[in-house]
């Protein structure tokens, strides 16, 4: 889905928040001398309820609020004034508020342990799918590093990645334990995200030997968590023990 097309299911997630709630006391306004508040309050929460579980958190505090606005105005006397002069009207007003709240931020928190639990195992599937190109030995360790540096970038959320040989100095370093180290301290990455101006180097090793590594090129809304970080380097050490083999295997020739 393009930009435009996310724009785009927001701004509907938006309007259904406003206008969803307001519709439901619309249908209800012919029955509210014979519907109790109470019971009025409890069909209007499911039209909340519904609102809330596309897990978009401003969509549902929008809901709520259309909501309680909408029961007050068209459900409460005095009618069509955002005034209520009945004390149990306020206190359904406000738990109509505060079930709706509620309920936005319960279905917004599972919908993002969600996406979480999705993400962690397409991480363990990208490792999985790299340890079976590494143990098949294939002529040239060329196409893991292809693949891992794919991985990592999709992984991270980075410009771009590139494999070098060589060593540098001054870059800032990702290792093994998430944590970024630059200029003789720690990185603060959830803070500042990753270093933008000067490549990362994720280093590629087996049994201590250095082999190359990763240059991880970040832009601005590059924020990996650590556990998104610890997983590059998993990737990473893949290779490196690709790498090592395919040496070992030049070396016996």
């Amino acid at each position: 889905m393009g930009v435009l097309g996310r724009l785009n299911r927001g701004y509907r997630l938006l309007a259904t928040g406003l206008v969803a709630p307001l519709v439901a006391c619309l249908i209800l306004l012919p029955f509210r001398n014979s519907l109790p508040n109470t019971s009025a309050a409890l069909l209007v929460v499911l039209v909340v309820v519904g609102v809330a579980s596309a897990g978009d958190r401003l969509v549902g505090m929008l809901g709520a609020v259309s909501a309680g606005l909408s029961f007050d105005f068209f459900l409460t006397q005095p009618y069509q004034r955002f005034a209520i002069a009945s004390a149990a009207d306020i206190q359904t007003t406000l738990l109509l508020l505060g079930v709706g709240v509620v309920v936005t931020e319960i279905a917004y928190r599972g919908r993002r342990q969600q996406a979480i639990a999705s993400a962690r195992l397409g991480y363990l599937d990208g490792v999985e799918e790299s340890a079976k190109i590494a143990a098949e030995g294939s002529s040239s360790p060329s196409a893991l590093i292809d693949r891992v540096g794919d991985q990592i970038v999709q992984v991270m959320g980075l410009a771009g990645c590139r494999f070098d040989y060589g060593m540098g100095l001054g870059f800032p370093r990702l290792e093994s334990d998430g944590h970024v180290r630059w200029r003789d301290q720690v990185w603060d990455v959830d803070t500042h995200g990753l270093p933008v101006d000067k490549d990362t180097e994720l280093f590629v090793e087996s049994g201590g030997a250095f082999m190359g590594r990763f240059l991880l090129k970040a832009h601005q809304r590059s924020r990996p968590s650590r556990a998104e970080r610890m997983v590059a380097a998993a990737l990473a050490a893949q290779v490196g023990g690709a790498l090592r083999a395919y040496r070992d295997a030049r070396s016996a020739e």
